[in-house]
């Protein structure tokens, strides 16, 4: 199992838009890296879903529940979608400013390469993010 951040502008489709609709097709995706990533997942990957905008933290957790697979919308084999479905909300939200203050993410993707929508979570990064969304510091 790998782990994951997906980022949603919350206007556009939020964590409780997945939550309500149950499962999505995560479209939207074209930069060239984050497609590599979209590429690699696989059903029962779980993925942090990251507010941007103005919130800027993680607000849920997803799992993935399909391959990889041509997005329906347009004709370009190089555009890929999965399918995700919602597994719940976080106890604690996390903002951007709190990684950041915390010397444990130095080397984290999401601030690294801060304009990526699919960013890739190390069991280490993954289980930090975990404890501090359920307040276990």
């Amino acid at each position: 199992m790998a782990y994951w951040l997906l980022k949603t502008e919350p206007e556009d489709y939020s964590y409780f838009d997945l939550e309500r609709d149950g499962s999505t097709v995560w479209d939207g995706v074209n930069n060239a890296l984050a497609l590599k990533h979209l590429r690699t997942m696989l059903p029962g990957d779980l993925a942090f879903i990251y507010h941007t905008g103005k919130e800027r933290q993680i607000v849920g957790v997803a799992e993935v529940t399909s391959q990889p697979y041509a997005d329906p919308k347009f004709n370009d084999a190089k555009l890929v979608v999965v399918d995700v479905r919602a597994l719940r909300r976080v106890s604690l939200p996390i903002t951007l400013a709190q990684i950041k203050q915390d010397g444990k993410f130095t080397d984290f993707d999401l601030l690294r390469l801060p304009r990526l929508s699919v960013v890739p979570v190390s069991d280490f990064y993954w289980q930090r993010l975990s404890d501090l969304t359920s307040g276990t510091n």
